[in-house]
């Protein structure tokens, strides 16, 4: 795709679905929609950083509550290793203990038996060697790196020495979002680091990071707490006109608004329309003003402005039009 040419580190995000093959639980649906995030070309702690505030970020803003991240290290190829013989060592010892898909997983990924929740498990776990105590000093100085920038930020995080994520290209950094009152299920997103994986498929060395959210996920969650989303911001202006050449004049001055950023909603009337319906659908959309365009004021450069709370209508010369919703608090 080239993206190796371009000006690095690429952000890139996608949305669309995707589809699991595991077990179908509650709000991990066969197929879902998700949406993911990443920093592809860059090493710097600061990169997971970004990505993982982000997240942290999106979620505040929909409301949840009690957010905080989970946080670990899965290592790199040089120390994974010496980690996973010494994890597989140990759970070798206690076999009569383990549950069937957990001895499977111990011949096939031993990492993901420490996200068993399997009863009984979690004192067994809990004396498992942590890959922490295992890392080089590239992956040590890593995560080290990135904990002070947290701490920097004033971000909470507790280290989860049993997360590992379920996929097995993650390196060095991996985390989750955590939220309160969402159910069993306290994970809204997750992610991480996974400097080898573009090797893996064929291309240059790509140091990158990311996370996935599913937006089902979101939505349950959402009800879980009963919190309502923020409403979409709609437009405060609405332009009404009396047809014809108003109508080309109305036209260009909704688009001469928006491109001022200041969102604004066109009167549509394939032929004339009342000016009494455009002020019913005005009102309808919560408009704070409308902007009346008619042959009067295309003759004398002006805009008649009319304040739906009641307030004064005035007419305001079209050069400084932008000016006075402005000072109206609009825009």
């Amino acid at each position: 795709n080239g993206m190796s040419s371009w000006p690095q580190p690429v952000k890139l995000y996608t949305i669309g679905p995707a589809f699991r093959r595991e077990r179908q639980q509650a709000g991990r649906y066969r197929q879902h929609s998700q949406f993911n995030c990443e920093i592809l070309g860059e090493i710097d702690p600061a990169a997971d950083v970004e990505v993982m505030m982000l997240a942290m970020n999106l979620y505040r803003e929909l409301g949840f509550k009690g957010l905080t991240f989970q946080l670990n290290s899965t290592g790199c190829p040089t120390c994974k290793p010496a980690y996973v013989a010494a994890l597989t060592e140990y759970l070798g010892q206690h076999m009569d203990k383990l549950a069937d898909i957990d001895k499977e997983r111990l011949q096939r990924n031993p990492l993901r038996a420490l996200d068993c929740k399997e009863m009984g498990m979690e004192d067994l776990l809990a004396d498992a060697p942590h890959i922490i105590d295992y890392l080089c000093q590239d992956c040590a100085d890593h995560f080290s790196d990135l904990r002070a920038l947290l701490d920097g930020l004033g971000q909470s995080y507790t280290i989860n020495f049993r997360l590992v994520r379920g996929i097995d290209y993650y390196t060095k950094t991996v985390f989750e979002v955590w939220a309160e009152g969402i159910g069993a299920q306290a994970a809204v997103c997750g992610g991480g680091r996974y400097d080898g994986l573009a090797e893996d498929i064929g291309g240059p060395s790509t140091p990158s990071v990311g996370f996935g959210s599913g937006i089902e996920r979101i939505v349950l969650g959402l009800k879980e707490t009963g919190i309502e989303p923020p409403a979409t911001a709609q437009p405060q202006v609405f332009v009404a006109h009396f047809g014809g050449v108003t109508k080309e004049t109305a036209v260009q001055l909704t688009f001469r608004l928006r491109a001022a950023g200041i969102g604004a909603r066109l009167a549509f009337a394939r032929n004339r329309r009342s000016m009494k319906s455009q002020m019913r659908e005005a009102n309808k959309h919560h408009a704070r003003v409308v902007l009346i365009i008619g042959e009067d004021e295309m003759a004398n450069g002006v805009v008649t402005v009319r304040p739906l709370d009641g307030g004064k209508q005035v007419q305001i010369p079209q050069e400084t039009l932008l000016a006075w919703l402005t000072d109206f608090g609009i825009g």
